[in-house]
């Protein structure tokens, strides 16, 4: 009943005012006092673990969001370097994990969204992907909240689409139909070795932005969907493990690849939590 009650309190919630109001706040540095209670609070109401943290005293930070998208202390995320290993772009939990099937990507039990529709309605731009491998992560707040390259790539395009802010924790996961492709979301086209590459980080309830390390925050029209193309000089390459965003209060991860591109770990499976860096997949024949 109460899990009912909180997911149709978010139908009715001005999600876009409530979580522009919470970035402000998490972006302000006009009260160090009461940053710094909410923050000690926060890491108390969820076991955030600071000695992982590059600066590990929650005072030094000048924002919540300072705090909130914290480095880690060099090392402690080791990435696995075996040249046929996919891995796990954050810290989180599998949401689900597995094959798209008819432009449909399994959310939860009796719950899918579309794939087009995720990144951004353009078919084209979703037809490498059609049967593709799929991987949805949750970030708690407790997690460590950079994104960082399953392999190395070259941006190739990006593509902000306006939508809802549900959670998108697992019991809103579970009630609300076509759920990462009516929130708003920020998808990333990538070329791998592998073919295309698409990362989408999707915005939630109280996520303030998303953040990306060539663009910045990426906050334009809320209301079309805006994209950009990168060629040439203006082209980004990252090596595996290398950071290209985070969330600026956090959200989930889609990861999709093309049809036989890659194949899952086993072990990696729904509910699963991972830590970024660890071995996630294996790449199988080259498509480049």
């Amino acid at each position: 009943m109460l899990d009912k009650l909180f997911v149709l309190s978010q139908y009715v919630t001005p999600q876009l005012a409530v979580s522009r109001l919470a970035g402000r706040f998490a972006d302000s540095d006009k009260s160090p006092a009461f940053k710094n209670r909410f923050t000690r609070w926060f890491i108390n109401r969820y076991g955030v673990d600071m000695s992982e943290a590059a600066e590990s005293n929650p005072e030094a930070y000048a924002t919540f969001n300072e705090f909130f998208t914290r480095a880690l202390k060099p090392g402690i995320r080791p990435v696995a370097e075996a040249a046929d290993t996919f891995v796990s772009p954050v810290d989180g939990a599998i949401s689900q994990i597995g094959q798209v099937g008819d432009d449909r990507v399994f959310q939860a039990k009796g719950q899918s969204f579309s794939l087009t529709e995720l990144l951004g309605g353009d078919e084209e731009r979703a037809k490498p992907f059609a049967e593709g491998e799929f991987s949805t992560i949750y970030l708690s707040p407790k997690d460590y909240h950079r994104v960082h390259m399953p392999l190395a790539g070259t941006l190739r395009e990006m593509v902000y689409v306006p939508g809802k802010l549900f959670s998108v924790n697992p019991v809103t996961a579970e009630n609300v139909p076509n759920l990462f492709a009516r929130n708003e979301r920020v998808a990333c086209i990538f070329d791998t070795e592998a073919g295309p590459m698409a990362l989408v980080l999707v915005g939630a309830m109280i996520v303030g932005s998303v953040e990306t390390t060539w663009g910045g925050v990426i906050a334009p029209n809320p209301h079309k969907v805006s994209h950009w193309q990168y060629q040439g000089d203006e082209a980004v390459s990252f090596e595996k493990g290398e950071e290209m965003g985070r969330f600026r209060l956090g959200s989930t991860v889609v990861l999709v690849m093309p049809r036989g591109s890659m194949k899952w770990k086993p072990n990696q499976v729904p509910g699963k939590t991972v830590r970024m860096g660890e071995a996630f997949g294996t790449l199988r024949a080259s498509k480049a």
